[in-house]
């Protein structure tokens, strides 16, 4: 994104699934599985944090929009941004993964009834965050066509896509894995190294 700021480009869109884990819990929705034992067995893969409230709080996506809207030159705060959280009031209280684990299936019924409207459709369920070149921001649970690149996507892929005025009709999309411990250990020691050499250490 910067390099298409710096070229004279101006970002119009950014919209991205840019957790690994709720793409990995969407991506697995098929009607037959409950949300609440695809987040059992996210957390079994080392998909989630060790509570998987943070996750599926949404506010891990609002950061990471936030983020990209400072990029964007935007003066954005993670207060600003509209987050739908999946974790209801009452999951607040829960101690103790297992107990955790059996307080998710309150959201199990309205998933599926969601899930179910969206494929009676034609659509997909994704969990996305959206950021304007005005600044409104918002994460949450999304419809999209088949068509659609987010439909597209696998096990824990995140995908970022940016309309741009150059990449307007075909935005520019970057794809990859986005939950993992090797994936998560290779990204953390990149910023570590990045960090090295901004601070002076030789390349």
């Amino acid at each position: 994104m910067r390099d298409v700021r710096q070229t004279g480009d101006e970002v119009l869109e950014i919209e991205g699934v840019l957790s690994g884990t709720l793409a990995f819990l969407f991506n697995a929705l098929d009607g037959e599985t409950a949300f609440s034992e695809l987040v059992r067995e996210a957390h079994a893969r080392g998909y989630t944090e060790p509570d998987p409230r943070e996750d599926l709080s949404g506010t891990d996506v609002a950061r990471k929009l936030t983020i990209l809207g400072r990029e964007m030159g935007l003066g954005l705060h993670l207060a600003d941004v509209d987050v739908e959280s999946l974790v209801p009031e009452s999951l607040g209280s829960a101690e103790g993964t297992e107990e955790l684990f059996d307080a998710l299936s309150i959201l199990d019924e309205d998933i599926e009834r969601r899930h179910r409207e969206a494929r009676e459709a034609g659509d997909v369920l994704r969990y996305v965050g959206r950021l304007g070149h005005d600044g409104a921001a918002s994460v949450g649970v999304r419809r999209y066509p088949e068509s659609h690149a987010f439909a597209q996507m696998r096990s824990t892929d995140n995908l970022v896509s940016f309309r741009t005025r150059r990449y307007d009709d075909n935005p520019l999309i970057v794809q990859g894995p986005g939950a993992g411990p090797d994936v998560t250990a290779g990204g953390v020691f990149a910023d570590l190294l990045r960090l090295a050499s901004h601070l002076g250490a030789p390349r």
